[in-house]
């Protein structure tokens, strides 16, 4: 099974991107923060990460920067209910960080589940 891991500080938000990736087959795990997430990658590199970008402790755009210099061959989805508000990251910003790709909340679930699969290709659930 093809490992994702979910970065997020809102759990709502954590278990429900958790249960879109299980029901298609994919193994997840969960962080609560950045600094969490940044763990769980150095203890086991994921297929694939999403992370929300704007969380206390350690930002998203921490963990991207860290992932990219650190993990580059691990891609990583930025989500945020904040791009295209007028502070913090906005999604031009998360890519040219090194994300793959971002994606506003609220998103369909259609539109994550492609971009895990356009990312993951062969590696797919």
């Amino acid at each position: 099974m093809t490992d994702i891991l979910i970065i997020d500080d809102d759990p709502i938000m954590r278990e429900a991107l958790a249960e879109v990736l299980e029901m298609e087959g994919y193994s997840v795990r969960k962080a609560a923060n950045g600094s969490a997430g940044l763990a769980a990658v150095r203890s086991a590199a994921p297929a694939l990460v999403i992370t929300d970008i704007h969380m206390p402790e350690t930002s998203g755009a921490t963990v991207i920067a860290t992932l990219k210099e650190q993990f580059p061959r691990v891609p990583v989805i930025a989500i945020s209910g904040l791009f295209g508000c007028r502070h913090g990251l906005d999604a031009d910003a998360a890519i040219a960080l090194g994300a793959a790709c971002a994606l506003a909340k609220p998103f369909k679930c259609g539109d994550l589940l492609r971009a895990v699969s356009d990312l993951l290709g062969s590696r797919a659930g």
